[in-house]
């Protein structure tokens, strides 16, 4: 399973840095330099942008630049609390445009587990039977939704409809992974929202 780690952003400069939005609680170690990283299969970020009519970048006018499936990060750092990556092979601004909205991604089997047995990563949560206490079946886990309060299981409910539940302790008491599920306890009216 392919997990996401960072989006790159628009150029910086004009050396071929990009900015990469993270989406990964180690950015020092998932962007370190020498790291590769793979490229998301079929990303299409939009065409470079030119001053010239025609032109394209990398390769010179008339060939056009495509993503590599891998990317190695020459140099990397924190500028205004955004990461500033450089790869290899990417020389200019033209090039590091052509970039902008590919997803970085690693190789789940690659991610270490969490020290914390209260920790997890998203990909262990997804697909997971969510019941209550009861042994009521509720749904799955659809996906994690990162929001600035706490992170949130979006339930995908047995008739199609989706519900988000906040991931804390109060209610959501167990995550059982060998038992390939997850224990809510949801408040009255959580699920009809």
């Amino acid at each position: 399973m392919q997990l996401v780690v960072g989006r790159i952003g628009k150029p910086h400069g004009v050396r071929g840095e990009v900015t990469v939005e993270v989406r990964t609680d180690e950015p020092e170690a998932r962007f370190a330099p020498g790291t590769v990283l793979r490229t998301e299969p079929g990303a299409t970020p939009p065409p470079a942008r030119s001053t010239e009519p025609g032109a394209t970048p990398a390769d010179g006018p008339g060939v056009p630049f495509r993503v590599p499936a891998e990317l190695t990060i020459e140099e990397s750092r924190f500028h205004q609390g955004r990461v500033l990556i450089a790869f290899e092979g990417i020389p200019d601004r033209n090039t590091a445009e052509a970039l902008r909205g590919t997803l970085l991604v690693v190789d789940s089997a690659d991610v270490t587990p969490p020290d914390d047995p209260e920790e997890f990563h998203d990909h262990q949560l997804v697909g997971l039977a969510v019941v209550t206490p009861a042994g009521e079946h509720l749904g799955e886990v659809a996906r994690i939704d990162h929001a600035p309060s706490s992170d949130l299981l979006v339930l995908r409910r047995p008739e199609g409809r989706t519900a988000l539940i906040p991931f804390v302790r109060a209610i959501v008491p167990e995550v059982d992974l060998a038992g390939g599920r997850v224990i809510v306890d949801p408040p009255a009216g959580l699920l009809d929202l």
